[in-house]
């Protein structure tokens, strides 16, 4: 008898103990929900990026630039459902900015917009990286959205800029001079130079 009722004993410690756990477990579930629930809202209102119209002769002169219409495609559409979806849109956008490298129009082609597009790149990389975390950075992500917007306005300056400088006529002669004073082009200097002797 002694020895049923340690048994029942048993079993009903055990019964309650995983009770306890289940309901710990439920409660962690719940409280894990909330957070990404926080944390998807968060990033839900930060995310907006603002891409104003270029110049119209801009546009015409890249309207051949397949990676930068779909670049702009892609950031324009916003996520809606759940913070997989931000994940996803953020790595696809990773993507599309590495792309903005490739085909770049001839006149626009300069140091100066491929600068702008590497930091571009390097904000939204920085910005996929955070959201995918296991332990998501929103705060980071929300940081980096307007300083996204605010390369992106960089590069459409510069791109504006471009144009609107070869749109200025020159004056007759001025390309011969710019070659002239091109020190990339002068004649290298043809005699070796002195060995000197100590005697």
């Amino acid at each position: 008898m002694k020895f049923q009722s340690l048994v029942l004993l048993i079993i009903s410690l055990l019964l309650f103990s995983c009770q306890d756990e289940n309901k710990i477990r439920l409660i962690e579930q719940q409280k894990e929900a909330k957070k990404k629930e926080v944390i998807f809202n968060n990033i839900n209102r930060a995310w907006v990026f603002n891409i104003r119209p270029l110049d119209p002769t801009v546009q015409g002169k890249i309207n051949n630039w397949m990676e930068w219409r779909s670049f702009l495609t892609e950031i324009n559409q916003k996520p809606k459902s759940t913070i997989g979806a931000f994940q996803k849109k953020a790595k696809v956008l990773s993507k599309k900015a590495a792309e903005l490298k490739f085909n770049i129009p001839y006149e626009f082609n300069k140091p100066q917009i491929i600068s702008r597009i590497s930091v571009i790149e390097t904000k939204i990389k920085s910005m996929s990286l955070f959201i995918n975390l296991n332990q998501i950075q929103d705060a980071k992500v929300v940081k980096n959205i307007p300083e996204i917007n605010q390369e992106i306005v960089s590069l459409q300056l510069q791109l504006e800029e471009i144009v609107r400088r070869s749109q200025i006529p020159r004056e007759a002669g001025e390309p011969d001079r710019i070659q002239i004073l091109d020190t990339t082009r002068a004649i290298p200097n043809s005699m070796p130079p002195k060995k000197f002797s100590i005697e």
